[in-house]
């Protein structure tokens, strides 16, 4: 059973920044997908950036303010958020799913274990 547990929430000001974690229990998978959404109050979830096991990446056109990365000895994926905007305010989700595509998908349809969320607030 994979738990994804994610930190690193708050609020910040305009222009700022602020890094998002989420750290893995799996099992020895080799391949897989991880990804960060967000939901604002209101709004669909959407898709922030993914990364696979070979350290592809895809992100979504409205976030080039952002990168994902991984470590994977630690089994934690991050995500860094410069030059942040109030409309980046909502709930980060980490994503996983085993099965993984090029790129890999920014769709939450495609993934299917999904941590508890934190709260990103830019003012």
């Amino acid at each position: 059973h994979v738990q994804l547990v994610e930190s690193g929430g708050g609020s910040v000001q305009a222009g700022g920044s602020l890094s998002v974690s989420c750290t893995v229990s799996r099992g020895t998978y080799s391949t897989y997908c991880m990804a960060w959404f967000r939901q604002a109050p209101g709004k669909e979830r959407e898709g922030v950036a993914a990364i696979d096991s070979r350290g592809g990446t895809a992100y979504a056109d409205s976030t080039g303010r952002f990168t994902i990365s991984q470590d994977k000895a630690k089994n934690t994926l991050f995500l860094q958020m410069n030059s942040l905007k109030p409309e980046d305010t909502a709930m980060y989700y980490c994503a996983a799913h085993f099965v993984c595509f090029r790129p890999p998908p920014l769709h939450p349809s495609h993934y299917n274990a999904w941590g508890q969320g934190t709260q990103v607030t830019v003012s």
